[in-house]
């Protein structure tokens, strides 16, 4: 397992679309050990391939606090089946906008359709944090950050504040 690099804000990867993962390969296997690292050292909560550079449908997560309680979840091609009308604000984060949080609202339920690393495909409904690492998660995959659900002026000035940032760190 290896420590990626995380693709952070204002690198244009982050507004790809991932691609399908296709066959399970010790590839993919590797790919999502290498993602639960970099998640666990970051730290944070959820990770997708685009995030380290691998514009893959690999979403990672794990809401658990405490390491002796982890309980890592790795969803391959993962798609919402199912929002409720509830919805719910929450405080989010993000591994590639380091050090910014706002309130975004979101369904407060999901219902959502995955393949195991062993080839199943499973249906899980979350509420609460999990609901919303997985939609936070799955719309990494569709090239959509947090601050995208922000009002038009807050976002553009996180855009510009993490374009500043990047100027100075390459001059």
């Amino acid at each position: 397992m290896t420590i990626r690099r995380l693709v952070l804000l204002p690198d244009a990867q982050l507004r790809q679309i991932s691609a399908p993962v296709g066959t399970i390969t010790g590839d993919v296997r590797k790919l999502a050990a290498d993602m639960l690292e970099t998640m666990y050292d970051a730290p944070g909560v959820g990770l997708a391939g685009i995030q380290i550079g691998e514009p893959v449908r690999i979403v990672t997560i794990d809401t658990s606090k405490e390491k002796e309680e982890r309980k890592p979840l790795v969803l391959l091609d993962p798609e919402i089946v199912w929002s409720s009308e509830e919805t719910r604000p929450y405080e989010e984060g993000c591994l590639s906008i380091p050090e910014y949080y706002a309130e975004v609202v979101r369904p407060d339920r999901v219902r959502v359709r995955f393949r195991t690393l062993d080839g199943e495909t499973v249906e899980q409904e979350a509420d609460g944090l999990l609901a919303t690492c997985l939609q936070h998660e799955i719309d990494h995959l569709n090239g959509v950050l947090f601050i995208d659900h922000l009002s038009k002026l807050k976002r553009d000035r996180v855009i510009k504040k993490f374009a500043k940032a990047a100027k100075r760190e390459a001059a």
